[in-house]
């Protein structure tokens, strides 16, 4: 089998051996013919607790949270979030709750301020031409945020928005224990819950402190307003036009390698490459929608999506090799520097995994990525601070969090890139921190990791990985630290799936 894998703005094409494992979602599941009428539906008939109509306040306050659509990778021009937006606007109304006094609060965590043209992608044109309520993107230095009460021993300082209402309403996409639900709640409060907020596994809520602390904030909300969620199972994006079938179809897989474009795609520059690549068509719908309170909701369309969107491992591999695309996680898209490269692989796709790590204890991850030293001003300065510490602290500094305390101290405290983030121009200067933090569960696990086609072996060093010329390299390297023959598997992304290890029973 000939398999595509993405190296930033390049295709390469992986001669997969007999015996090596390719991991790619299944088919897409049965769409939802009318995902509005299934959010209606669900916000009438929650699993749990009283519907919308009994929580609602007739002729009172509501405010809609929802998430910048930056997950799943790669995005879709349309994305049925938009049409659950609309949806619960309009359910809303019908139970009394008028427009002018609907708030939607964006809440986006640390991330970079979403902008007129995001916001554009996340309400519906038809309803952002009618809405005459508020609309508020989540600032989370903003000294105003409200003391809601502790997740631990941590303050819940939330936006005012949650708690100067009538009713709270959570619409979201169930992706990860981190994304959407209780998460949505969380990525409305402060950067010291942010930062707090991890998870060993984006799928599992036992080891995840961000799943307990966005519990918690859910249950001192609810004490305070009355709360509801409305929480959707996606299935994976997939290709539509000449290569459809991609990621799930073998024979995408073949036509692509066989296509006579991807020479010239080659050959093209790579700022060109880049367009190419965010011009294919895809598409994303929805399987499910389920209400109730949005813990509850959540965990329960996260089964349901892991269940139909994961691919499968009998056992652990020894090697796994990940392609990193040149795209961040977050809105606006742009291309990666060497921490998101690095969280792309490590801190995404080898987090989302259910039952057991895909790789084993001291194995090796391959990231095919250039791993270029790029931080474009402003928007990704924050990086370069973190990415600057780890070159004056040394290698070391990146697998022992405390040696990179009084740098994050530093950024915390930075006015400028504070005012740069509020005025919506980069990220919270913290962000580069937390994602990191979220690829140590992998680098922790693994023996080694190797980044093929690296142009910045410096780059690659700093965060202790091996940087190789190309993939057959890095191959060659994982394949003698074995020491034997061993379990090669190659994820095809994006997008990211999830991935469950372990014998199954049919």
């Amino acid at each position: 089998m000939r398999v595509p894998l993405l190296a930033g703005s390049r295709l390469t094409v992986v001669d997969v051996p007999p015996d090596a494992h390719v991991l790619k979602p299944p088919p897409p599941a049965e769409p939802l013919a009318d995902v509005g009428a299934a959010v209606r539906e669900a916000l009438r008939f929650p699993l749990a607790g009283r519907s919308l109509e009994q929580l609602a306040t007739r002729g009172g306050r509501a405010t809609i949270v929802v998430e910048p659509l930056g997950l799943p990778i790669p995005s879709a021009v349309r994305d049925p979030r938009q049409d659950a937006l609309a949806a619960a606007v309009a359910e809303l109304e019908s139970v009394g709750v008028p427009l002018e006094r609907q708030t939607i609060l964006v809440a986006g965590g640390l991330g970079r301020k979403v902008g007129a043209h995001e916001l554009e992608s996340l309400v519906p044109h038809e309803l952002g031409r009618r809405f005459s309520g508020k609309l508020e993107v989540h600032d989370a230095a903003d000294p105003d945020l409200v003391e809601l009460g502790t997740g631990g021993r941590l303050p819940l300082r939330v936006n005012r928005a949650l708690v100067e209402t009538d009713l709270v309403l959570v619409v979201s996409a169930a992706e990860s224990v981190l994304h959407g639900g209780p998460a949505a709640l969380l990525a409305a409060s402060d950067p010291v819950a942010l930062r707090a907020a991890g998870a060993y596994s984006l799928l599992e809520t036992a080891a995840s402190l961000g799943w307990r602390l966005g519990s918690e904030l859910e249950r001192e909300l609810s004490k305070q307003v009355p709360l509801i969620g409305a929480s959707l199972s996606l299935n994976p994006p997939v290709v539509t036009g000449a290569f459809h079938g991609y990621p799930h179809d073998d024979r995408a897989f073949e036509r692509i390698a066989a296509s006579p474009v991807r020479l010239a795609f080659r050959l093209a520059p790579g700022p060109i490459r880049t367009r190419l690549l965010g011009s294919i068509p895809r598409e994303l719908t929805a399987t499910s929608v389920l209400g109730g309170l949005p813990s509850i909701a959540h965990v329960e369309a996260l089964l349901r999506s892991v269940e139909a969107r994961a691919a499968r491992l009998e056992e652990p591999l020894d090697v796994a090799v990940v392609g990193i695309p040149a795209t961040t996680p977050h809105l606006p898209r742009e291309r990666p520097n060497p921490v998101l490269a690095a969280y792309l692989g490590l801190g995404l796709a080898l987090r989302l995994w259910r039952d057991a790590f895909p790789v084993t204890h001291g194995g090796t991850a391959i990231l095919l990525s250039p791993f270029d030293r790029r931080f474009p001003h402003p928007s990704q300065s924050p990086y370069r601070t973190f990415f600057n510490a780890l070159r004056v602290l040394g290698s070391r500094a990146a697998t022992v969090p405390q040696e990179l305390a009084a740098a994050e101290r530093a950024a915390a405290s930075d006015s400028r890139a504070i005012g740069e983030y509020r005025a919506g121009r980069a990220c919270h200067p913290v962000l580069p921190f937390v994602e990191w933090a979220g690829c140590l569960p992998a680098v922790e696990r693994l023996g080694a990791v190797l980044v093929a086609g690296s142009r910045d072996a410096m780059a690659a060093r700093q965060f202790g990985f091996v940087p190789t010329r190309n993939l057959s390299t890095a191959l060659s390297m994982a394949k003698a630290r074995v020491g034997g023959t061993p379990r090669v598997g190659f994820v095809v992304a994006p997008p990211y799936f999830p991935i469950r290890t372990g014998p199954f029973v049919s």
